[in-house]
């Protein structure tokens, strides 16, 4: 027994077991007869000495032993497709594909200049962006479905560097009625009005950060939210950056707020694996960052 061991197959075939449910069930998700989905769980018992299942009624349940095997070849398996992927980027040379996810608050010229940079490089690598809020930057890092992330949180386990400072201010049309006020809007003059929020991306949402108003409006896209403001349907905070055509033609005006409508968020460029990236992913990390800095400078010198 001592030169016999666990195949990858067989770990993922346990696993297919626990998540679909069955060992049928397994077999048609992996194109396998069920006796030797059947038999691949029994060498993993046999070798290692151990019950994975044990019957309740009708079913098969993990027992602790079992669950425990489960929640470690899992983790070898997630280790194995990063140390694939990791190696097949390297020996290609610059990548195929880059995957990059980024906060929607992010200025999309800036971003889009980036990869045009990096196309003239390396016109032959493909780039898709995955264009994030809030939960759901940090959800295609934690998943694997990004190879870079400009995000407002850097998070656990991961390393970010500090990337830019965004300015957000509240703004409405100027035929809104809180612009009619005629004195400093507060935050109980805009717990009467409609709220335009964009809608977090990610499967995990947090809504303890969402202003207690009476009427709220919820969409996907900063585009969306900012021609409703235009047509007066409510107010939002928006990136400065994002509304200056609006704020300069008329369509939005800055609340009266003063200092205390301001808010600022952080946002930080993160490798979701750094010492395996490939050439293409550090250099466009590379680039944004060059880019970042020369653009901050040109519109905020004293910076």
């Amino acid at each position: 027994m001592e030169n016999q061991y666990i195949t990858l197959e067989q770990w993922r075939t346990l696993i297919t077991v626990v998540d679909t449910g069955g060992y049928a069930q397994a077999a048609e998700k992996l194109h396998k007869s069920q006796s030797s989905v059947t038999y691949a769980v029994q060498k993993i018992e046999s070798l290692l000495d151990v019950k994975v299942f044990e019957i309740q009624g009708r079913k098969a349940i993990l027992t602790p032993t079992g669950q425990f095997l489960y929640r470690r070849a899992r983790a070898l398996l997630d280790e194995s497709s990063a140390l694939e992927r990791a190696a097949r980027r390297l020996s290609a040379g610059w990548e195929a594909e880059i995957r990059v996810a980024a906060e929607i608050i992010f200025p999309t010229w800036l971003l889009l200049g980036c990869f045009e940079k990096l196309g003239k490089e390396s016109p032959h690598t493909r780039i898709e962006l995955i264009e994030s809020v809030l939960a759901g930057t940090s959800e295609a890092l934690l998943t694997g479905a990004a190879d870079i992330a400009i995000a407002n949180a850097v998070p656990p386990g991961f390393l970010g560097i500090p990337l830019m400072r965004m300015r957000f201010i509240p703004a409405a049309s100027p035929s809104h009625p809180l612009h009619q006020i005629g004195r400093d809007v507060n935050i109980d003059d805009l717990r009467h009005h409609r709220h335009l929020v964009i809608r977090e991306s990610g499967t995990r949402r947090d809504t303890k950060a969402l202003l207690d108003v009476t009427q709220r409006w919820t969409v996907s896209h900063p585009a969306t939210s900012i021609e409703a403001a235009k047509r007066g349907f409510g107010f939002a905070w928006y990136p400065e950056e994002k509304i200056l055509k609006e704020l300069q033609e008329g369509e939005l005006k800055p609340l009266p707020m003063g200092a205390a409508g301001e808010r600022f968020v952080e946002l930080y460029m993160v490798l979701a694996d750094p010492d395996s990236a490939g050439p293409g992913t550090r250099r466009l990390a590379e680039i944004i960052r060059e880019t970042v800095n020369t653009e901050c400078m040109r519109f905020h010198p004293e910076n």
